[in-house]
């Protein structure tokens, strides 16, 4: 049994034991900045902090900052981009200026510029998505970890058109959005098994199968899908000619993933094999928490079948933050499911768990 006790004990000792059945926006954000607090004290986890597993918490942070009374995280990432040059990351081993994985922060340098209208926040990023345009990838979907220059995995979708889609919204240039768009159907022409409304990770998964029989469905691959689809819609034109075909991908990966969440109110690190892999896991929960609770939000869930899914998932989620402030249970990076230490944290899955919160604190009446 752990000494500490959790963060969801700490709050209902604070503000009554309601907390756990029906959390409020007052109870939102006290665990919100609880870990964001946490994971801003901790020094960085890697040399580089604007690789992909950055760039999601940033995402997280940003989606905190927006509801915050302080302006310390919006400060705070005002200084990454700062210290970042406002550049895209470089990937090592990854393919060139072209790896979505790199653009993942982009997405933070334009949220920051739409606010501030700063030309030097995107310029880096403008350069980049130009020079691909202008000399655009050919290589095949087919996956390897030499040829990352397309949307090859799903965890691109979360990386890449987000960032894609907010430089249309930054420069009103058609010209983005229509290369988010054509890569974005070819990826999913791919990848997406349209039987069982799920994402494959890549291609080398489309023949393996889990110990009982099934399909390998990876819980966190299938999150960056559903919360990038959340990410992209929250920026696309509503006549935009193909925005019903994303929303109706978005319905049905979100009516799948809620029909396999476990009864602890969390996702297991494979969607189709819970029993193989019984560890609970907060990165993909966290994932699935936020676009479920984004799409009753925006109106594209009802609100009377997916709120009953985003309360056990918050509830659970919080279960899993310590007194500190750290989130635990989340599975370290990979590509599919795995065993892990439950006490393990990585800073994506504090950016899901920020997502998640944002649109909990929304949907239960917070401003």
């Amino acid at each position: 049994m752990k000494k500490t006790a959790s963060l969801l004990a700490i709050l209902i000792a604070a503000y009554g034991t309601a907390l756990s059945a029906e959390p409020t926006p007052q109870s939102i954000l006290a665990t919100m900045k609880k870990v964001a607090d946490w994971q801003l004290a901790q020094p960085p986890t890697k040399p580089q902090t604007d690789d992909w597993t950055y760039g999601a918490l940033y995402a997280g942070m940003m989606a905190w900052a927006g509801i915050s009374d302080s302006p310390k995280y919006r400060d705070a990432m005002l200084e990454m981009g700062k210290t970042h040059s406002w550049k895209p990351a470089t990937r090592k081993g990854g393919s060139g200026l072209y790896d979505a994985d790199d653009h993942c922060v982009s997405q933070t340098y334009l949220e920051l510029y739409l606010k501030d209208k700063d030309a030097e926040m995107i310029k880096p990023t403008k350069e980049r998505f130009d020079y691909i345009l202008a000399n655009p990838a050919t290589n095949s979907l087919q996956f390897s970890r030499d040829a990352r220059a397309r949307w090859a995995w799903c965890d691109a979708i979360f990386m890449g058109p987000p960032a894609w889609i907010r430089m249309y919204a930054a420069t009103g240039d058609k010209k983005y959005l229509a290369f988010m768009d054509s890569e974005f159907w070819k990826t999913s022409d791919f990848l997406y098994d349209k039987d069982e409304h799920l994402y494959f990770r890549d291609s080398t998964y489309f023949e393996k199968r889990e110990a009982n029989g099934k399909k390998i469905f990876w819980s966190r691959g299938n999150g960056w899908v559903l919360a990038g689809l959340a990410r992209v819609l929250q920026y696309l034109p509503a006549d935009f000619p193909h925005r019903k075909q994303y929303e109706h991908q978005f319905k049905e990966i979100a009516a799948k993933t809620a029909s396999l969440q476990q009864p602890d109110g969390l996702w297991r690190p494979s969607l189709l094999d819970p029993v193989s892999y019984p560890l609970k896991e907060t990165s993909g929960s966290g994932f699935y928490t936020f676009g479920l609770a984004w799409g009753i939000n925006h109106g594209l869930l009802e609100r009377q079948k997916y709120e009953p899914v985003v309360l056990k998932g918050w509830k659970a989620l919080v279960e899993c933050v310590n007194a500190d402030g750290k989130l635990e249970h989340v599975q370290p990076v990979g590509a599919d499911p795995k065993k892990f230490d439950p006490e393990h944290t990585e800073v994506f899955g504090v950016g899901a768990f920020l997502l998640a919160g944002s649109e909990m604190y929304r949907l239960r009446g917070g401003k």
